[in-house]
């Protein structure tokens, strides 16, 4: 039962039980509704309370049923609050822990309200490219202002209840027993003559109504011209501000329909469902048993392994760091402690939580100081050599049933679990540059991983914060398998007539974080120019452009040699477009006799993103990703594809397979076309008129 009816003394209480959060389904709202008529008709009731068992009062609305018919079917949310909110009898919402989205609207429907210290109030739908749509952006700027409001409404963040106290939206704030308080509030006031305050009744009040909208709006259209539902939340707070609670409150559910719609609310509810779904290996079942993890090992304390080292130690999981000289040892934990100090001087960390974060780390230079940890990381040189004389030394002096992890970011993970006698152990966890900023972590599974190691890995992310993707072993896995086909048409277009500055303004105005050469430039030059020595040994028959060999073999290797595809002043990031690198493009072309062409934004926006959708469309089908979402989390978290767009796979079937197809054949006829190889699975899937997500 998803909602639990019991009287005590006069009062009735309705316990929304729909573990985890509460979440407001059909049978949850059903059951508020017979609660609720139920006590209208005993005469022995005279007030009701709301509230929610477990760890929330309500999450808001319930995910299982998003895109289902049960979603809008009645009671709708609206219909429930509008009976709440026409009960004779009081009806009091005692909250505590959660209150958000729906359940936030919920509690404002409701004749009063009280609240536990420390519980989090919210309206986050703004992160799911939709806005409050049962009321919220006309009761809240009724209850706690039109400032306050409107902040909450447009960032989605979370507030304290306490913060809260003296805003109107709470009759009481309570530290001790909230069911007891509840109670004895709503005998207080069931003792009452009605009628009793709605919310909807009150008015907003602002000195300057008009000129906080407007600064609200021009505030919003600097950090959020790609989605549309922050202005539209302001739009429906100024309906209600202008033409009253009726006609605000249609207006709200207007917007909320239209927005529900749009291409960027589909992206962002499907990066809120794939980041869940990430985290769900088909034949790797939810309660499968997982290993201990109360100490980590982490070998290399250089940039990567530092990095890595700060995500446990955040969590407050001890952390043994492995060097094999000192003066790299005293570097690495010389610069952890600069990236804790840099925290602490923004305010973001305490200090004495520096030094307890600190004294979390034991420097060794020993592998038998590793013997006790459950997990090992290694952070070491990509080269299967160095790997394998690590591995082979961690099989030596690692406990029995600790997990062996290794961080590469290319190299074969069943070779590097084979230098072993545990291959079962031994897991991928390619984390991704800063390690200890960046959310993603793809977490490779090689054929002999157990699944309780994959299980104890994939928990072990969401304590230090990471979304984690499984990925199966292949040559750069999901993220750089694929990017390695990006960078191949970038490389290709310069070639043709295309210069670094424009395919990087192209791709940036498409919505990427950064550009090819721009990301080239901060990670190195010399990074990709390694991959590609190796690739031509391994498949000499792959057709590379040999124009960014060319730019290596100058030295231009980036940032960090103040020179790359751009030219870089001493401590500034700015890329400026240099000249000479431009000329040796061009020279290069007619070396190559190729005649350079004019090359369109539209053709560089769809060679690189239909590069990456051709070669993940590939890896679904050979099982290295297990779901397209999967493909588009790896994309969102770690190489910065844009979130309105929903990953790479969401965004061609935005643009329909049937497109994306004859787009690749397009491309595959002209010069470099040899590069193309379509993808069965995009001429399947488009013959049937379906797209990756279903």
């Amino acid at each position: 039962m998803a909602v639990d009816y019991t009287t005590h003394d006069g009062v009735a209480v309705i316990t929304l039980n729909n573990p985890p959060v509460n979440g407001l389904g059909l049978s949850t709202r059903a059951g508020i509704v017979e609660g609720i008529e139920r006590a209208q008709h005993d005469p022995a009731i005279k007030a009701i309370v709301l509230t929610g068992a477990g760890k929330a009062f309500s999450g808001g609305a319930d995910i299982t049923e998003f895109n289902t018919p049960k979603a809008t079917q009645e009671p709708t949310l609206a219909t429930v609050i509008k009976i709440v909110e026409s009960s004779a009898k009081p009806v009091i919402a005692a909250i505590h822990s959660v209150a958000m989205g729906g359940g936030l609207e919920l509690a404002l429907g409701a004749h009063y309200r009280i609240a536990a210290s420390g519980a989090q109030i919210a309206l986050p739908e703004v992160k799911l490219g939709i806005l409050p749509g049962a009321g919220g952006t006309q009761r809240l700027p009724r209850a706690i202002g039109l400032e306050a409001a409107l902040n909450m409404i447009v960032s989605g963040a979370p507030v304290m209840s306490e913060k809260l106290a003296e805003s109107g939206l709470f009759d009481e704030v309570v530290q001790g027993d909230l069911a007891e308080a509840a109670l004895a509030f709503a005998r207080k006031v069931g003792a009452q003559d009605g009628p009793h305050p709605k919310v909807r009744e009150r008015k907003i009040e602002h000195p300057n109504a008009a000129g906080f909208i407007q600064f609200a709006r021009n505030s919003v259209a600097a950090v959020a011209k790609n989605f549309p539902a922050p202005q539209k939340c302001i739009d429906a707070v100024e309906a209600g501000v202008q033409k009253g609670f009726d006609k605000g409150l249609a207006f709200e559910r207007d917007c909320f329909v239209a927005l529900v719609q749009t291409p960027e609310s589909h992206a962002l509810r499907h990066a809120f469902f794939g980041e869940r779904a990430a985290s769900k290996i088909p034949d790797v079942p939810a309660d499968t048993p997982v290993r201990d993890i109360s100490q980590v090992g982490v070998i290399g304390a250089g940039t990567m392994g530092g990095g890595i080292a700060m995500n446990f130690i955040n969590a407050g999981i001890p952390v043994t760091l492995l060097e094999t000289k000192q003066d790299a040892l005293d570097r690495g934990l010389a610069t952890i402690r600069k990236n804790y100090e840099a925290n602490v001087s923004k305010g973001k960390l305490k200090p004495e939580a520096l030094e307890q974060r600190m004294a979390l780390i034991t420097p060794t230079l020993s592998y038998d100081d590793l013997k006790n940890a459950d997990l090992i990381v290694e952070a070491v040189f990509e080269e299967l050599g160095v790997k394998e004389q690590v591995f082979k030394r961690l099989d030596e002096v690692a406990k029995r049933g600790a997990i062996l992890a290794s961080n590469t970011s290319t190299l074969d993970v069943d070779k590097i679990a084979a230098f072993t006698k545990r291959p079962q152990d031994v897991v991928g966890m390619h984390f991704f540059s800063p390690a200890n900023v960046m959310k993603l972590l793809e977490v490779v599974r090689g054929k002999d991983t157990a699944k309780d190691v994959l299980a104890t890995v994939m928990k072990l992310a969401k304590k230090i914060r990471k979304t984690a993707v499984v990925s199966g072993v292949c040559d750069g896995f999901i993220g750089n398998r694929m990017i390695e086909q990006y960078i191949r048409q970038a490389l290709f277009m310069l070639e043709e007539g295309a210069l670094p500055a424009q395919v990087d303004k192209a791709i940036e105005k498409f919505g990427f974080a950064m550009g090819p050469f721009r990301m080239s430039d901060l990670a190195g030059n010399d990074i990709g120019w390694a991959i590609r020595k190796r690739r031509y040994q391994e498949q000499p028959d792959l057709h590379y452009s040999k124009i960014a060999d060319r730019l290596c073999e100058t030295g231009r290797f980036g940032q960090k040699t103040g020179g790359g595809w751009y030219d870089y002043k001493a401590g500034d990031r700015t890329a400026h477009p240099s000249k000479l690198v431009d000329e040796m493009i061009v020279a290069f072309s007619k070396e190559a006799s190729v005649e350079r062409r004019k090359i369109s934004d539209e053709e560089i926006v769809e060679r690189l993103v239909f590069a990456l959708v051709n070669e993940g469309a590939k890896i679904l089908e050979e099982g290295i990703a297990s779901k397209a979402s999967d493909i588009d989390m790896v994309y969102l978290t770690g190489y910065g594809f844009p979130l309105y767009r929903g990953g790479p796979m969401l965004y061609a079937d935005t643009v329909g397979l049937y497109n994306v197809e004859r787009a690749i054949r397009r491309y595959a006829s002209r010069a470099n076309g040899d590069a193309w190889q379509l993808a069965p699975g995009i001429v399947e899937l488009a013959a049937k008129g379906r797209g990756f997500n279903g």
